[in-house]
Parts: structure tokens; sequence; C-alpha cells
């Protein structure tokens, strides 16, 4: 009993809570149809990664039925601090969903249709071309037989590149230093370079999410940031999760680490990229930070069908629409990376969603939807079991063990109803 009203106790304190606002309810396992001898299971496990210098630390947090029955800390947050419940970390692509859920909320108030071209909002998109080849005498393009739509950027189908591809048009991209500036120069710079695909005709992870933001302030007539904190985060109470991190909040900012030859190396300090200051570039593909909890929070509405505490975001038809697949087998990725990691995957608005555990290798319920930043954060949802995992970690490549996939097995084996 005690531990299950310190372990409220602290969870209410990282989301910066008092008696009136949100909570994150904690729960003894049992009463949630979980097994506190295998939900314990979790622990060495991860704690092994720390032990054997694979990974710096990292935090590990399961709820079900909407209470929270395991929450760990391990290791460091950078070089001689500990890991806190309440460490600040780099979600990159976990912007991706909230950044989805930002654009769906403006279509259920009638601002577009999926189906509608992009450039009726966007209209520097207007006279898109698609790359051909590139040859001695120059680059060569075509029409778009279609144009890119909503939908299109909502399931990564536009045709856009520039996240881990490696192409002539990514050259391209990175030539035009596309986070340079604001959201709107980027849209310019984005006008001016070819499509790597046709419309609609092959699932490639791309900054679409960035046009999606860059809507998200058309639509709204308010910049990304501000539409974030004023519609998800402030009704939310996710009271740490941001663009930047203020400065009296600086010192739970974690470092990110990768592999050496001996062990494990700091590539990122906590202040790389002025993290400690507002920015210019609002990505809303992989810009925000955030915290176990705080993330907590934001899918618990996802797996509530909108609504968290009284606090309804979208409907409960679009969430279905969101976390449904939108894509046919023919246009599933087949590269190296993403190929064997969406095997048995859709792709629904910002997630990828599990179609079918044989194929995927994975344990897991059908309809289940999930993804990852490049520092090893993660969530995963499924509505089935109500169940909902969240790690985070400062550590690249993204994949490199499979903690993931750990996560879930350790976390499904403690059902017992």
């Amino acid at each position: 009993m005690y531990k299950t009203v310190f372990l409220f106790l602290v969870l209410a304190t990282i989301v910066g809570c008092n008696k009136q606002e949100n909570k994150l309810p904690a729960a003894k396992p049992e009463k949630v149809g979980m097994s506190a001898e295998r939900i314990n299971r979790i622990k060495p496990v991860m704690q092994s990664y720390i032990d054997e210098n694979k990974l710096p630390g990292m935090i590990t947090m399961v709820a079900r039925h909407g209470e929270v029955v395991h929450f760990e800390k391990y290791g460091l947050m950078d070089v001689d601090k500990p890991m806190q419940l309440n460490t600040i970390f780099r979600i990159a692509s976990m912007t991706k969903p909230v950044t989805s859920v930002a654009v769906m909320m403006l279509y259920e108030e009638g601002c577009f249709q999926l189906d509608d071209p992009v450039y009726d909002y966007i209209p520097e998109f207007k006279n898109l071309k698609v790359f051909s080849s590139i040859d001695k005498t120059g680059l060569h393009t075509v029409d778009p037989v279609r144009p890119v739509t909503i939908r299109d950027l909502l399931i990564h189908t536009s045709g856009l590149t520039g996240v881990g591809a490696d192409s002539p048009v990514d050259s391209m991209y990175a030539a035009a230093n596309l986070s340079d500036g604001t959201l709107k120069e980027m849209i310019q710079k984005l006008s001016e370079i070819p499509l790597l695909y046709q419309p609609g005709t092959r699932w490639n992870y791309s900054r679409s999410t960035e046009v999606l933001g860059y809507l998200v302030e058309v639509l709204s007539g308010k910049p990304l940031d501000v539409f974030f904190k004023e519609r998800i985060f402030n009704p939310l109470k996710m009271n740490d999760t941001d663009f930047y991190v203020p400065i009296e909040k600086f010192n739970r900012v974690g470092a990110v680490y990768a592999p050496d030859s001996v062990g494990i190396k700091i590539i990122m300090e906590p202040d790389t990229n002025n993290i400690s200051i507002p920015v210019k570039f609002l990505s809303g593909n992989g810009g925000l930070v955030s915290t176990a909890a705080d993330y907590m929070v934001f899918s618990q509405m996802l797996l509530n069908k909108g609504e968290y505490n009284g606090v309804r975001l979208l409907g409960s038809r679009t969430v279905d629409l969101m976390t449904s697949n939108h894509l046919s087998n023919e246009i599933m990725p087949d590269d190296e990376f993403f190929g064997p990691l969406l095997s048995g995957m859709g792709f629904g608005f910002g997630f990828a969603v599990l179609q079918d555990d044989v194929q995927s290798n994975i344990i897991g319920s059908e309809g289940s939807y999930w993804w990852s930043g490049s520092g090893n954060t993660y969530f995963y949802i499924d509505p089935k079991e109500e169940l909902v995992l969240i790690l985070m970690a400062q550590f690249v490549p993204n994949y490199y063990y499979p903690i993931y996939k750990q996560l879930r097995v350790l976390s499904y084996q403690a059902i017992i109803d």
C-alpha cells in the first residue's frame, strides 16, 4: 500500500500537479490484471544494459486500464547525474504524433478535407515536380500524376524525403539547409526541390510532418509552438513538453550517448543546439522535448479515444481513423531499415499500426500502434489490452539494442487476466 501511495505522489509531482490538476494514478498490478512478480522482471533486464555499459540510463513505464503499475529509472542522465523520473528527453520523432493530433483537431473543426491538395492551403506547392534522373546535362523532372494531398503528408506517401534516406533529392535537401530558418522559409525551399516519388506510390519516411506543422500554422493563424501549448500541452497538463527547456528546468536535461570501442560516449551535451532557448525552427517532425510522465498522459489521451481526465482533444471516431492502417501492401517500405521494422505493420496518421503479430515477429494485439524517436524513446499503445508502454533513453542509433521488443514481451507476459 505504501509503495503504491508513494508512486502516486511521485507521479503527481512530476507532472506539476496539485489536488485540482491531472494526476497519473498508480495501482498494484493485480488490480489491473497483471502480476507484480512478473512485472518486476522488467527491472533486472533493463538494469543489465546499464551494468554492462551498453546504455548510460533510461526510464521504463507501464500502465494498464489507465493506472501505472511500473515506473523505474536506471543509470545516469548525464556523466555523474543519476537518472530522475522527471528527466527531460529529446523525443525526436515522437513529435510526429503530436503534430498529427494538432492537424486532426483542425480537421474536426472543418478546416480541410483529407484528400484536399496541399496547395489549396500552401500555394508554394502548386508547381511541384517529381524527380526523374540526373546526369551530365542536369536535373530531369516530370509533372506529378496528381497533387500531394494532406492525407499523403499524414501517412508519408507525399513523395517528400529527407529522413534517413540517400538519394539525389536528399542531397538537395541537405544543400538547401531546410532547418535553417522558419517553417515558412522551409516551405519555400521545399517547393523548389522535386519530389522523390510520385505522390501516393511509395511510403517514404520524410519531412512530410514538417509540412504538416506549417499547415497547422496556416490554418490556425498561430505559431506551431503556441498552438501545441494552448490546445494540447496546457489542457493535458503536459508541463514539461515544449520545443525548448526553460533555464529553471535545465538541470533535468539528459545528454545523448552513442557506442564507442570501449562502451559508450557522449555525443550531445545537454545544451547542444541551444536547447535552453526558444528555437526559430519549430520542427513538427522531431523538435520536442518531454518526460516519460508527460508522454504517458498524451498516450492515455489516445488510448481513451481523444479524452483524458475530462479534457477532450479529439472525437473517438477521429482517433479510430488516425490509428487505422492507410497503406496497401504494395507501397509498404522494402528498404533494409524500414522494411524489417514495419513487417506485419501498416501505417496510420503518425503511427505504425500492428496488422499481423506473426509476420511482424512481435508480441501484441492487432490494432496496437506505436512509434519511436531516434534517441531510443518509444511509446506503444494496445487498445485491446488497454496497455501503454513508455521507454525513454538518449542513445543513438535507434534500434541498436532490442530494448523495445524486450519491454513489450516483459509487459505482456505479466498480464494474467
